[in-house]
């Protein structure tokens, strides 16, 4: 007999076999509901494919009419109002189409390219027809900007914000309820104002009762959708409109939305019969470039005050960037540096003090805006020759928008998108959230890291269109470098197998790894606990990020978010996906420069008037107006001292795949010019950066100007760097392109100057 506190054998085993069994059943009960869901998820994807088709046949019907067609009752009106007030003597893709059925009373969807005049659609049959046309706009800017060119054109147009003169807003809304479309025949309104003020809605409701509603229009109507890349919940609410107003036929246009985003938008809003039209998405005039953005502030504020300076001299642009504090530093540090620039966001920014930056950007009174994504949106300005993403965006559909609005007269424009692999990680952890948030975020980051595809290849992908490298001519960085060695597809299976090593002994050590953390135990840095024995990878790091980039967004690897009472973090574990036996082939992305041939023709014929000094030089702002960019005065005061200073970075270790500085100053000339401009008299030094050949051979460089005179710098065997005379760095082959990214070598045999 067993003694006190012991089991039976029997007994024991009996549990066991119990166990067993019990864990069994879960096992086959899990495997059922694994099919079973499966089965549920095909089952709803066919339920909403078979309802997008069913919507897709009733708006068949009503297209096979030719919308196009110029034999309507109001088409000569429509001609008339088309040159006499709007200038214009030609339609664009799918614009008569549009009109025409919005006129006949129908609803109408459409589908149109930022910069496809989409505002047009609304805007001319609001002429035509007898009443006030309501148009419904998710920001201020853009509301400004279209009731601004109106007014100029001798449109009756007002819209209502929350800034708006409590006097107007009497005075619109009484036009609004007695229908005095004598006064007022467009009414631009955000969708918040609607759904909070009772006293709006009356108005509006009495507008209609007395049949001066003629049309509804609303901008950016993905917006309505869960699915969409912007949702604003507010919009949800308009689906009320076709109830209130059943005869007023509904607008509704956008510029990013897909298939399953515009059969929600059907459903909510009521317009299952409506006409869905769709203009061409691609834009041939604009140049896509992504290009690896600096790690160093100072480093990166350098080179977009180069860029700005010297290739988009006199050229009018956007930069967008993550954050409200970020629009206000690039603003600050691009001002001292002779740039001139505003910031501009939406939320707890003056109103005047936006709209005056709104202006003057219009005006060509500065030649960027440095703003988050709640400027530009549908502003009409037609001579943008760049959009620079700071950062990059949060969904494709954001980039494909606000990249769009460079270009817009036709004509050639650069779009460049500045990425970093920590950068990632900022907006992850913001939108994880968000329905969709991750996947969104997670399409731009596989756009990014594409070291083989057309540009236009993958936003084409991504909105269901066609296009192909045909469709380019070589207005992207993959097809103009297209005959320069790319790097070589490789299996990372190993690699994934080493960064789940160190995933696992981080967990053993009940460490959490952040993406950068991981990618430093990889490369042996940081902390030594984290490190295996396995020696790093024989790769440049900004590759190995790549790799790191493309488990995650490929599921091989997961984010895993913690939210603490300051912030949310990121942490890197092992994801769903496991690897076939074919393995993961993966393949890098170049660093590419930026072509320098790309606006020429534009430099010589498209020019910004900036205001000028009267000793040349271009003119920066008064002190109020630098002190209202940045809440640090201090800041500006210090400016000589800012100048003139130069940034250094932190050496790691000693592994040859580290990146070396070196310092390199213009030529002469340049910076004769450069120091006339600059108060304190100091002269600035630009970086550069110097890379070593890693020990597998693998070259990645660029080639720096006939006039660019280098500080070379050389480690010792001691780690430390001396400094070696200047020289000039000749070029290794006349015949070279300057625009190539190729490497070029110079007298140190061992060594590869870069610029990034």
């Amino acid at each position: 007999m067993a003694s006190d506190g012991e089991t039976e054998p029997s007994a024991e085993l009996d549990f066991d076999t119990r166990l067993r069994a019990v864990s069994r059943e879960l096992g086959e009960i899990h495997e059922e509901l694994a099919r079973l869901n499966a089965r549920r998820k095909k089952l709803v994807e066919l339920k909403e494919k078979l309802q997008i088709q069913k919507q897709q046949e009733k708006s068949n019907i009503i297209a096979k009419k030719d919308w196009d067609s110029e034999e309507f009752k109001w088409s000569g009106e429509v001609r008339r109002i088309l040159k006499d007030v709007f200038h214009m003597t030609t339609f664009r893709a799918q614009q008569l189409a549009a009109i025409n059925a919005v006129l006949a009373k129908n609803n109408v969807l459409l589908l149109a390219p930022t910069g496809g005049g989409k505002s047009l659609c609304y805007q001319l049959p609001a002429l035509v027809l007898n009443g006030i046309t309501l148009v419904v706009s998710p920001l201020i800017s853009l509301m400004e900007d279209q009731v601004w060119a109106l007014k100029k054109l001798g449109v009756k147009a007002e819209y209502l914000c929350g800034s708006t003169d409590k006097d107007l807003v009497t005075s619109v809304q009484k036009m609004l309820r007695d229908g005095n479309d004598e006064c007022l025949k467009l009414l631009f309104v955000t969708p918040e104002r609607i759904n909070r003020s009772a006293r709006f809605k009356t108005a509006l409701q009495k507008c209609y009762n007395a049949k001066k509603l003629a049309l509804i229009a609303i901008d950016e109507v993905h917006c309505c959708s869960q699915w969409g890349h912007d949702f604003r919940s507010d919009y949800k609410e308009l689906g009320i409109f076709k109830t209130l107003f059943p005869e007023v036929p509904m607008l509704g246009v956008t510029a990013t939305a897909t298939t399953k985003v515009i059969s929600h938008v059907q459903k909510m809003l009521q317009l299952s019969d409506s006409l869905i039209l769709n203009a061409p998405f691609n834009r041939p005039n604009l140049y896509y470039h992504v290009k690896e953005k600096h790690n160093e502030k100072e480093d990166m504020y350098d080179w977009l005050a180069n860029l700005l300076k010297e290739k988009y001299n006199r050229m009018s642009g956007i930069i967008y960037t993550f954050s409200i504090k970020e629009t206000q530093e690039i603003s600050t540090s691009l001002l001292q540096r002779e740039v001139k620039v505003m910031p501009y966001y939406g939320q707890n920014m003056d109103p005047k003090q936006r709209s005056k930056t709104h202006q003057k950007w219009i005006d060509n009174e500065i030649q960027a805006v440095v703003a988050t994504t709640a400027f530009g949106m549908g502003i009409d300005k037609p001579d943008v020759r760049f959009v620079i993403h700071h950062t990059l965006s949060k969904t494709m559909e954001n980039y494909y928008q606000e990249s769009g609005r460079a270009g817009r007269d036709g004509k050639r424009a650069d779009c460049i998108l500045l990425y970093r692999f920590a950068d990632v990680f900022r907006i992850s952890t913001v939108s994880f959230a968000e329905h969709g948030g991750l996947d969104n975020l997670y399409s731009m980051v596989k756009y990014c890291i594409n070291g083989k595809d057309c540009r236009r290849t993958l936003i084409s992908r991504h909105f269901a269109e066609v296009w192909d490298e045909t469709h380019c001519d070589k207005l992207c960085d993959r097809c103009y470098y297209r005959d320069r060695v790319q790097l070589p597809g490789q299996d990372i299976t190993n690699h994934y197998q080493t960064l789940l090593a160190i995933i696992r002994r981080a967990d053993t050590l009940q460490t959490k790894l952040t993406a950068l953390r991981l990618i430093d135990a990889w490369y042996h840095k940081g902390t030594p606990k984290n490190r295996l024995e396995t020696p790093p990878p024989l790769m440049d790091r900004y590759i190995g990020e790549q790799v790191v980039a493309f488990l995650i967004v490929n599921g091989y690897l997961k984010e895993d978010f913690q939210i603490n009472a300051f912030t949310t973090n990121s942490y890197i574990k092992k994801g769903p996906v496991v690897p076939g036996n074919e393995g993961i082939r993966f393949q890098g992305a170049r660093v590419l420069n930026i072509p320098k041939d790309s606006l020429k023709s534009i430099m010589k014929n498209n020019t910004v008037n900036m205001s000028v000094h009267k000793n040349g030089s271009s003119s920066v702002y008064n002190d109020s107006e630098l002190i209202s960019v940045s809440s640090s005065a201090s800041l500006l005061s210090n400016r000589s001292s800012i100048i003139s200073s130069t940034p250094k970075r932190k050496s790691t270790n000693n592994s040859s795949t580290d990146r070396e500085d070196t310092l390199y100053t213009k030529s002469d000339t340049h910076q004769a010019a450069m120091n006339s401009t600059i108060t304190s008299g100091v002269s600035r030094k630009s970086t550069s950066k110097r890379k070593k050949t890693d020990s597998v051979g693998s070259l990645n460089g660029s080639q720096l100007d006939d006039s660019d005179v280098s500080k070379r710098t050389k480690k010792t065997s001691t780690g430390a760097y001396k400094e070696e005379p200047n020289r000039t760095l000749e070029k290794a082959d006349d015949n070279v392109n300057e625009d190539d990214e190729d490497v070029l070598f110079v007298p140190n045999e061992e060594e590869i100057i870069e610029i990034l």
